[in-house]
């Protein structure tokens, strides 16, 4: 997951045959859209690696068909309009933007940006096949770090706790109509 210029500069082809070399399945380009992704989509696809879009709040009906083209692994549907892990997801609006993206798709859908806790995890995978954590790691890796950002002790243990909470999450997803 990144953006194009480094990919661009890399260049294409080496970015490429690096990523599969180092086992990636496949590539979300966020700033990408699907109008310009001629230079990077095709090369992909014929390297086996998935193209990967983003779905958001603001998606709407006519624009869905364009980012669904051509998308192949799964759609990552954000959460919430804003920077991810800046607040949290409004769980019944996810609900209704996950249920229209699957009426467009039969790809997998991955819920992600701003999801941190375990109920949220839980309603999320109630409704979507994937549920995305990153800023939830990222915080707590970083709470557990010295003064100079280093790993402590507690690093490794509290990452891990954070891990099986939020996996047991999505081995009990909420009912769908809690969400």
């Amino acid at each position: 997951m990144g953006y194009y210029n480094p990919i661009y500069v890399y260049p294409v082809e080496r970015f490429i045959e690096d990523v599969v070399n180092a086992g990636a399945d496949g590539l979300i380009v966020v700033d990408m859209p699907p109008e310009e992704d001629a230079e990077l989509r095709p090369q992909a696809a014929a390297a086996g690696l998935n193209f990967i879009r983003l779905a958001t709040p603001t998606t709407d009906a006519k624009r869905l068909p364009a980012v669904l083209a051509n998308t192949s692994g799964f759609v990552y549907y954000v959460s919430i309009a804003g920077i991810t892990g800046t607040k949290a997801p409004d769980l019944a609006e996810v609900k209704g933007h996950v249920g229209r993206i699957k009426a467009y798709t039969d790809l997998p859908i991955a819920v992600g940006f701003g999801v941190k806790t375990e109920a949220q995890v839980s309603a999320i995978a109630s409704v979507a096949e994937g549920v995305v954590v990153g800023s939830a790691l990222v915080a707590s890796i970083g709470q557990s770090l010295d003064d100079k950002g280093k790993a402590t002790r507690a690093t490794k243990p509290q990452v891990l706790g954070l891990v099986e909470r939020l996996a047991a999450a999505l081995r009990h997803p909420a009912e769908a109509a809690a969400v």
